[in-house]
């Protein structure tokens, strides 16, 4: 009878149909008792016991309430070496429950926060980034204090170490992770490869953010911060109309719209950025849906200044940078207008030129260089020059005779365009002559007959 009995407790350990909660409910504060009364190991051993009972029952639950009292006592009795031993082994035995580590590696995961000597908080998060290694059920956990670590190498002014710490994990894979947080931890690695100067990097990790999670109304926090990252990127690499477009993403942000010198701020920048960036297909198309932005008319000043490279007349530099210069410095938000830096009045100045260029590629056909270089307010060996550019840019199509002075504007016809050409003259040729060919014999039979 004993054997069979034996038997039969085994067998309902193995299915999982032996409940331990009453026993843990009664173990667990004994427990406590003992590690109050200096008898932590003993506590321990005995929870030890339960622990592997429970697992072999498959009471997952109560082998969590398990774990995480084993790690508390060691916590509380401040036994540090004891709890890396029980954190490292626990995870290691065999069978255990995804459920049970995940419940321990979460409360080891609060002593961290709440220790305060930096020594011991470092040595438990090595043990807990050891323990949760390549373990999909405790991703999460795992980035979270890898976080945390890199902020205490970024606090100890080791911002290479916390970078390369937190480039380990790729978070934008994580099924359990909500976007929320994904978003806010890409962005913290895009934050410490930008101040690493790390730009190619930082460049790459900022397309695991779909601009798209912007759209949603409690998103708009990150959303900012994403583009003002994005906006010190694209600075770096001197794209103005990137700049400009993230300005515009920020300007349409509800936010910043409710806040009237926030979104004056902003849209003076999109205009700004707008006109330094160089003549495209895109930065065309973005002017002519920032031209029809209502709020525009409120900035007259900005409003004008646009029109001008909206519209296909000569602007003269001189008259221009007296007109608008004043306006055009002064900002309404904390921050300087980017105009205050004299690099960007000269990149202003080119691209007037470069307009003007194109305007007179839209009038002339062919034109003498000095009379072109007079209407650029250039000379004209430099006004030569940034013609050669825009041809180089593909912007306009010209040609120089430099023996004679002459630009030619026209464009060259491919050998599809000659080809039909030269058969549609032949065409109309034979047609003449087939008329013609028939009036004559027309004038011979009436000549004939008369």
């Amino acid at each position: 009878r004993l054997c069979f009995q034996t038997k039969a407790v085994v067998s309902t350990q193995s299915t999982g149909e032996v409940d331990y909660s009453e026993q843990v409910a009664q173990a667990i504060p004994e427990c406590e008792a003992l590690a109050q009364a200096s008898k932590l190991n003993e506590a321990i051993d005995k929870l030890l016991v339960l622990e592997k009972q429970t697992r072999a029952a498959g009471d997952a639950i109560s082998a969590s309430k398990v774990l995480v009292c084993i790690v508390s006592l060691c916590y509380k009795a401040n036994d540090w070496p004891l709890l890396k031993e029980h954190v490292t082994s626990l995870c290691k035995r065999r069978g255990h429950f995804k459920l049970a580590v995940t419940k321990m590696v979460q409360r080891c995961c609060e002593m961290v926060t709440e220790v305060e000597n930096m020594e011991k908080k470092l040595e438990l998060i090595e043990v807990l980034r050891t323990v949760t290694e390549g373990k999909i059920y405790v991703e999460n956990e795992r980035a979270r204090i890898t976080r945390t670590l890199a902020a205490i190498h970024e606090k100890d002014g080791e911002d290479e170490k916390a970078a390369k710490i937190l480039q380990e994990l790729q978070v934008e894979t994580f099924g359990s992770m909500e976007k929320k947080e994904k978003v806010e931890f890409i962005l913290e690695q895009m934050r410490l490869c930008f101040q690493t100067k790390d730009y190619i990097r930082t460049s790459i990790i900022s397309k695991k953010i779909s601009t798209k999670y912007f759209e949603s109304k409690d998103s708009e926090e990150l959303k900012l911060r994403y583009y003002r990252q994005m906006i010190e990127l694209n600075l770096h690499h001197k794209d103005h109309l990137a700049v400009s477009k993230n300005y515009y993403e920020i300007y349409t942000t509800p936010t910043i719209k409710e806040d009237d010198a926030k979104w004056k701020e902003a849209l003076q920048r999109v205009v700004i950025y707008l006109i330094l960036s160089e003549y495209n297909n895109e930065q065309s198309d973005m002017l002519a849906r920032i031209k029809k932005d209502s709020n525009l008319s409120k900035l007259p000043y900005y409003q004008n200044v646009l029109m001008c490279f909206d519209t296909a007349e000569l602007l003269n530099w001189s008259i221009l940078k007296e007109v608008y210069s004043k306006h055009l410095k002064s900002s309404t938000g904390e921050a300087p207008s980017p105009l205050d830096k004299e690099e960007n009045w000269d990149e202003l100045q080119k691209r007037v030129v470069e307009h003007n260029i194109r305007v007179l590629a839209k009038y002339y056909t062919r034109i003498s260089l000095s009379h072109f270089s007079n209407l650029l307010h250039l000379d004209t060996k430099e006004a030569e020059k940034r013609l050669c550019e825009q041809v180089v840019k593909g912007t306009v199509t010209a040609k120089i005779d430099r023996l004679d002075g002459i630009i030619s504007f026209s464009k060259p016809k491919d050998t599809e365009e000659v080809l039909n050409a030269w058969s549609g003259n032949l065409n109309s040729v034979m047609n003449l002559i087939g008329n013609c060919n028939h009036l004559i014999t027309k004038e011979r039979m009436v000549h004939q007959v008369s």
